[in-house]
């Protein structure tokens, strides 16, 4: 009888596992499959908006109703190039960080710490950093219209400065909400936005097309293109004839102005031993920061120059004016998101269910989200030819959430409002402390009153204080939601003692992480006030995002596989955001703190 013939055993494929790169202080990931990206079709259009909407209404927020008018009141529209290149760096940042995510399920904050040193290193170095996004200055400056509906004019003054802070203190609490009920806090947050953009930018279309002129639109859209433009201080005689000749009156007031001499504090108010106050010396019951030789309130000799023009015409380097750079640099820092707040893209990618963040789960509501948990680690994918194509399709999805929606929304919103301060305001006004959130609302109503009545006027003046309002409110829940579920997700995945809780229990760390922020919070509005806040958070906010942008490329460049990696015009994109954004905050701070040294 013949023996029987034994089959070759075939050889069984490994089993995949995951990669472990970088600091073995955190949990290897899971594994998984790569679900296949959604098809964009019109008829399923908004169930495929993403972090893109929800972050786009978080964007028209503190940069575009607060900084962006500041600016453009000053200066007109030739300073919007910052906002360009501001938004731009932050277009390739949200896309990188949304690359991590569709890898790994998890925020870019956790690829932060699992880069070496490990997390303790990186733990101190961004609580340094993320210090900025605490400071509650959208609450601060959204009470400015809620006070202004009371008194029925705008705030200013210590007079009423105790009602803006107690509105402040309102404010800051009416946006804790949205994030304590509902059931997802993403899904909450979204609703908000998408009611909040519809109105905010509906509104602002509105007065642009009937009361702004062709002038004025066309000074802030070649704004955003014209790079190069800096500050300076000189007067409008430009040809030294002693006449006003065309061209010459910058800001547009019928006279030929002088730079009128800036005046340093001379009362020393909290006897600390500094002036820190202005005195009355023309008598007319107000402080005096300026020589207003021609007696009409406004500080002359503030204009622009373009290095560019200037040295093509043979021209020296023009004698940037820097005692504006802070206000510059919040402008930058905040169009957008800014900081740290576009960190939470990353998050909501996840929350979103998209990439493999579709088996990870989502940060549920204090009330209402019973049903929802949150894995305590990634889980990545192997790259074979099938993934690769499916991870394309996802690529290409957020890259429509982001360049569609999101940066759109982004100029919009910067463009809007600064429109209504170049149309309405006039050029040279310089913004005090406590108007800055309803400072184009008497503008606009004057306007309106006089085209259609002084009813359509008052009316008018009431919906540009709401506008205001809901720019702002709405921001400060979606930046504290970001402050929050940053460090929230970073624990969870990296403190060995949490992750033996329970995967439902990640909305008791949430709730408790809240109450810190909300601790914090006001003990920062009981002593700042709304610009000086801005001020100081946003300079922080700058240096932040700038590290940021750097620490990310090096994450996608390590932890990644090299086929998911970036190519090198991404690469560059988001090398030159860093160093734009930390160049601004070491220019902010040096000429901040020349006056002490």
């Amino acid at each position: 009888m013949a023996e029987a013939s034994i089959a070759p055993a075939t050889k069984q494929p490994a089993p995949f596992v995951a990669p472990y790169p970088g600091s073995h202080d955190m949990p290897r990931w899971n594994t998984g499959m790569l679900v296949a990206a959604p098809k964009f079709t019109w008829k399923n259009w908004f169930a495929m908006l993403g972090p893109g909407l929800l972050v786009g209404g978080s964007a028209i927020g503190g940069g575009e109703w607060l900084a962006g008018p500041a600016v453009t009141a000053r200066y007109g529209g030739g300073l919007m190039w910052l906002a360009t290149l501001s938004i731009l760096g932050q277009v390739f940042y949200n896309l990188e960080i949304s690359r991590y995510a569709l890898y790994t399920g998890e925020p870019i904050f956790t690829g932060k710490f699992r880069t070496l040193p490990g997390p303790r290193f990186w733990l101190f170095m961004y609580l340094l950093l993320d210090f900025g996004a605490v400071f509650p200055y959208l609450a601060a400056n959204a009470a400015t219209p809620l006070a202004a509906v009371y008194l029925g004019r705008i705030p200013s003054g210590s007079q009423d400065e105790s009602l803006v802070r107690g509105l402040g203190f309102f404010v800051f609490f009416l946006a804790m909400a949205p994030l304590v009920f509902g059931g997802k806090i993403y899904d909450t947050l979204k609703l908000i936005m998408s009611f909040k953009i519809v109105t905010v930018l509906g509104f602002l279309l509105f007065l642009a097309i009937f009361f702004s002129s062709p002038q004025t639109w066309s000074e802030i859209i070649s704004g955003f293109f014209k790079f190069g433009t800096v500050p300076v201080q000189r007067g409008e005689d430009l040809n030294g004839n002693g006449v006003l000749d065309p061209g010459e009156d910058w800001d547009k007031d019928g006279h030929l102005d002088i730079v009128e001499r800036a005046l340093p504090p001379s009362i020393d108010t909290d006897g600390d031993g500094k002036p820190d106050a202005w005195t009355d010396i023309d008598g007319d019951g107000k402080p005096d920061k300026f020589e207003d030789v021609d007696k009409d309130g406004i500080r002359d000799g503030d204009s622009t120059e373009n290095v560019f023009v200037a040295l093509f015409e043979g021209r020296s380097f023009p004698d940037i004016d820097f005692s504006t750079i802070a206000l510059l640099a919040a402008f930058a820092a905040i169009a957008g998101c800014g900081g740290l707040s576009n960190a939470p893209i990353s998050n909501y990618t996840r929350d979103q269910g998209w990439g493999m963040g579709h088996y990870v789960g989502a940060i549920p509501s204090v009330v209402g989200g019973h049903n929802i948990e949150l894995s305590h680690v990634g889980m990545v994918f192997q790259v074979t030819k099938d993934s690769l194509v499916r991870w394309r399709h996802w690529y290409r999805h957020v890259a429509r959430d982001q360049l569609v929606v999101w940066m759109p929304a982004c100029f919009l919103g910067m463009a809007l409002p600064s429109m209504l301060s170049v149309q309405f305001l006039r050029r040279g006004t310089e913004v005090s402390e406590w108007y800055a959130a309803g400072m184009t609302a008497d503008g606009v109503s004057g306007a309106v009153a006089e085209s259609w009545g002084a009813t359509a006027g008052s009316i008018i003046w009431y919906l540009t204080l709401l506008c205001g309002f809901l720019v702002l409110a709405p921001a400060m829940a979606t930046s504290a939601d970001g402050v929050i579920r940053r460090w929230v997700d970073v624990v969870w995945t990296s403190s060995r003692r949490l992750r033996e809780w329970d995967p439902k229990h990640i909305k008791t760390l949430y709730f408790g992480v809240l109450l810190g922020y909300m601790a914090i919070g006001l003990i920062l509005l009981s002593i700042g006030k709304p610009r000086a806040l801005l001020k100081i958070g946003t300079n922080i906010m700058n240096f932040a995002l700038g590290f940021s942008c750097i620490h990310t490329l090096v994450i996608n460049l390590t932890l990644l596989p090299k086929e998911l990696r970036p190519g090198w015009f991404v690469r560059l994109g988001l090398a030159g955001g860093g160093v734009f954004f930390f160049s601004l905050a070491t220019i902010t701070a040096i000429e901040t703190a020349r006056p002490y040294f």
